[in-house]
């Protein structure tokens, strides 16, 4: 990252991911440990622990949530995703308690304090224990009720939380309305789609669910059948058919909120769409939305589809005919990156009705002769589409929807075919369709089916959304022709782009035929493709209140702009720090929310020309924060940073001075070292001569693997090219934050040397790092960090061979018992053990000699004393062991 090019800082950064609360709960057997919530601006919200039976025996652990006013309200039961507890929905549940209604999570059978096997939403397990939760929240004097016996109810949940919401509205009929997300429809289909295994997002399940042991026999002995056998069976079928929504699909009439991720592979949006058409028919009211995330990462726009849950129940349990629940059909799109935080910009795309995934279909021609290729013995090397399992960490679709392609197609085991340049912009929204002939060598085929987006050089092609159809072609060996219904997205194909059907023998996601065989395929018409036109980009209408307050915001936005001049003005240049790279003085910032929590606390340092200043403390020690305030990232709540006298605030001019390697950097793989370089300076605005990527590039020492496509370099090459980046402009101060992760040691040296030969031309580096012997041999001087506090700063001879600390070496190892004893002797400020005895640092008023007649009495072994001269022992002494 480098602070000088907001427009690409953070263009592949990790995706946020979803948090589990950390909360203490003690669970009391049939009565209730009430917490309060507080908020300095809402409701308390007051939160009951109760374990309630379930059905045969089992025990289910709840969380009730409620505020203090007056009245019955509706209830929402709030469900958890698989492998997860209640405590994942904990902050949901806050917000809608505080929003009028009261709330029951509670952890489904298997996972956190609730007993039972794992039955994958059996409706006679987990199902029947949801109607056992109803019955009570039926007793709740809290709880608005329809009759007797008969809450007023609505329940939300995603992915597995998702499809018991379905599954209970279809079973009870108590339950008024639904909001799952992100969740399946036949959980047969999404697992064995087309009759192909699913290989690798089943054993996620099995895994993240603890392991096979944790499930109900039958699905135990299902899973290890089919994974043996690579081929599902009827049985199998039958058993998820049972345990899914579309089993009692015809029963589900109450108003639901769909919300369905297109970067996913797990649940596509096919599963959302047959749940759509499902309960429409049976005459309630269904809303559908496409977020940008899913299970394989990108984003969840949490905050706005919790919003739209919440204002579906105001509307369908509270009766709230003015609640906005938003258009019929509402898709998120992806528009480009932003140019402040580096992330994808996401825009919103609605209609009045929902087009369903065929609406608009137009034909384009694809073209190709009949081609043959091989599935090879083991079904190996597999292509590559999505990765399952690796969606926190930000998900290949995320990437597909910025235009960065990363799918893997081996030669001699695919065909494909394509279209020709488009003469116009194509707008994908929907599932298309193409139908080709079969012809296998074996009896079945097992083909993988994906439309690739591909770039006017040929070159770069992109498969939207990651996703591909698997499908079993019986009887292929006389020959078949099959009709493909291709993964639903959402996605505009560029004029002058080409689309290319591919058919792939293998998939790394899917279990293919171990046995080798040939397969023949031959195009039987034209690519069909849905455009949904009643799906638009333009406003809903306005309501009239919109009228009036454009003018009165106007004269809002001035006074407080008026009064932030006042409260926020940058203080003046400090003339006598113009040459002084840094100066940090009694900088403290707080946690979110917390009073008298400081991540930084009173530090203050500073740093001169020449200097390789070492940034070190333990985790949590507030380094990465220091590091933020530095850069601009966020506010300090007190104390000052002056960079060249210049105060720090975000956006600083100042800040043009400074250069960053901190979350590393993202490169495109197809382009050469050099050209990713130059792609990354034009996209800060700044004249070509004001890079000099030259020096930079002499000083990184990447030599002739510049004109290398990046996918060739190695990790230390990669890192060299980032630190590159950050030296564009050649910055006065460059910062860099673990620069060696992942690297061998002669690339750790060749990194050490990039610094010192920065550094030697009178600019500034500061490095943090947690390799105590590489920042002992290229840093000059420390700043030492612990809780928050500066510790001690100095040059590093200073701080290595500082007299206060001594090496006390023992015939025998010592125990931490004998360590805590020294440590509380008189004139000892720590005691470390390490593999050689103990490092002892001495306060004020201690000495050698007093601390061996210590050592003696205590019948510590001594068999020597001496300073200690070695980094990492000065470390450990100064922060007390707590590293």
């Amino acid at each position: 990252m480098d602070l000088r090019s907001p427009g690409l800082r953070g263009l592949l950064r990790r995706p946020r991911r979803l948090m589990a609360a950390a909360v203490a709960v003690v669970v009391l057997a049939g009565a209730g440990t009430w917490t309060a919530v507080a908020d300095d601006e809402a409701p308390a919200v007051r939160r009951a622990d109760r374990v309630l039976p379930g059905a045969g025996g089992v025990r289910v652990d709840t969380s009730y949530f409620t505020t203090a006013a007056a009245g019955r309200r509706p209830a929402v039961l709030l469900a958890h995703g698989f492998g997860g507890s209640k405590d994942d929905v904990r902050q949901q549940a806050e917000d809608l308690a505080r929003a009028g209604y009261a709330v029951l999570t509670w952890s489904a059978r298997g996972f956190g304090g609730s007993t039972g096997r794992i039955g994958l939403n059996d409706p006679r397990g987990e199902v029947a224990d949801v109607s056992k939760l109803l019955d009570w929240l039926a007793t709740q004097p809290q709880v608005e009720l329809d009759r007797s016996g008969d809450p007023r109810v609505g329940m939300a949940g995603g992915s597995y939380g998702g499809a018991i919401s379905l599954l209970t509205a279809g079973y009870d009929d108590r339950v008024d309305a639904i909001a799952p997300a992100i969740t399946y429809w036949n959980l047969a289909d999404a697992l064995f789609p087309n009759g192909v295994f699913k290989k690798l997002w089943a054993g996620v399940f099995v895994n993240s669910g603890g392991g096979c042991a944790k499930f109900e026999p039958r699905l135990c002995e299902m899973y290890e059948r089919v994974a043996e056998s690579g081929i599902p069976d009827t049985e199998a079928r039958e058993l998820l058919e049972e345990r899914s929504p579309s089993a009692i699909g015809d029963r589900i009439d109450v108003p639901t909120l769909l919300v369905q991720g297109q970067s996913d592979s797990l649940f596509p949006l096919g599963q959302a769409d047959a749940a759509a058409r499902a309960i429409r028919a049976n005459g309630a009211p269904v809303d559908v939305d496409w977020i940008a995330g899913g299970h394989d990462g990108g984003d969840m726009e949490t905050s706005r589809t919790q919003q739209r849950v919440t204002a579906w129940f105001d509307r369908h349990l509270k009766g709230d005919e003015g609640a906005g629940t938003g258009p019929a059909f509402r898709v998120t799109r992806t528009g480009g990156v932003d140019s402040t935080d580096g992330e994808a910009l996401l825009r919103g795309a609605s209609a009045d009705t929902y087009p369903g995934l065929d609406s608009g279909r137009r034909p384009v021609a694809l073209t190709g002769p009949e081609q043959t290729f091989d599935n090879p013995p083991g079904a190996g090397p597999p292509a590559v589409s999505a990765l399952p399992g690796l969606g926190a960490g930000g998900g290949l679709a995320q990437l597909s929807a910025l235009g960065v392609g990363i799918s893997l197609d081996f030669p001699g085991q695919h065909a494909r075919f394509e279209s020709a340049p488009l003469t116009e912009d194509l707008r994908i929204t929907g599932s298309p369709t193409a139908t080709v002939h079969v012809r296998s060598s074996s009896e079945d085929a097992v083909l993988f089916a994906k439309v690739y987006d591909v770039g006017p050089d040929g070159r770069q092609q992109v498969l939207p959304s990651q996703l591909v159809t698997p499908v079993r072609v019986e009887g292929a060996k006389a020959g078949k022709d099959v009709t493909l219904t291709l993964p639903a997205v959402d996605h505009e194909v560029g004029k002058g782009h080409r689309l290319r059907l591919v058919l792939a023998s293998t998939d790394l996601a899917y279990a293919s035929p171990a046995a080798p065989a040939t397969y023949t395929v031959a195009l039987k018409g034209d690519l069909s493709v849905p455009t949904a036109p009643g799906v638009t980009a333009a406003a809903a209408p306005l309501p009239a209140w919109v009228w009036w307050l454009p003018p009165a915001s106007a004269l809002i936005a001035l006074a407080l702009l008026l009064s932030a001049r006042r409260r926020t003005a940058t203080p003046a240049p400090d003339a006598s720090l113009s040459e002084v790279p840094l100066v940090i003085t009694d900088l403290s910032k707080r946690y979110a929310k917390s009073a008298d929590r400081y991540a930084v606390r009173d530090l203050s340092f500073r740093v001169e020309k020449g200097q390789v200043l070492g940034l070190l403390g333990p985790n949590g020690a507030g380094k990465t924060t220091t590091l933020r305030m530095l850069m601009g990232l966020i506010r300090p709540d007190g104390g000052e940073i002056r960079v060249f006298g210049h105060a720090i605030r975000p956006g600083a001019p100042v800040l043009s001075r400074v250069g960053a390697f901190v979350e590393g950097a993202g490169f495109l793989p197809h382009l050469s070292g050099r050209e990713n370089l130059e792609l990354y300076w034009r996209a800060t605005g700044r004249p070509t001569e004001d890079a000099h990527l030259d020096e930079a590039l002499e000083i990184a020492g990447l030599g002739d693997a510049l004109a290398r496509a990046v996918r060739t370099y190695s990790q230390g090459m990669r890192q060299r090219l980032a630190i590159a980046q950050a030296m564009l402009g050649l910055p006065d101060l460059l910062i860099l934050d673990e620069p060696t992760n992942g690297l061998d040691p002669p690339q750790i040296r060749e990194m050490r040397e990039v610094m010192i030969r920065y550094a030697a031309a009178g600019r500034t580096v500061i490095v943090s790092s947690h390799l105590l012997s590489e920042v002992e041999q290229s840093c000059t001087h420390l700043v030492v960090m612990d809780r928050g506090r500066l510790v001690q700063a100095g040059p590093v001879g200073e701080i290595v061979g500082s007299g206060d600390t001594l090496l006390v070496g023992t015939g025998t190892p010592v125990e931490d018992p004998v360590a805590e004893k020294v440590a509380a002797l008189p004139g000892v400020a720590s005691a470390v053990v390490t593999g050689d005895g103990l490092l002892v640092r001495l306060d004020t008023g201690g000495s050698a000699s007093r601390l061996v007649a210590e050592l003696v009495r205590l019948e510590v072994p001594v068999a020597s004393v001496g300073p200690h001269r070695r980094l990492e022992d000065a470390f450990l002494t100064l922060i007390g062991g707590s590293a």
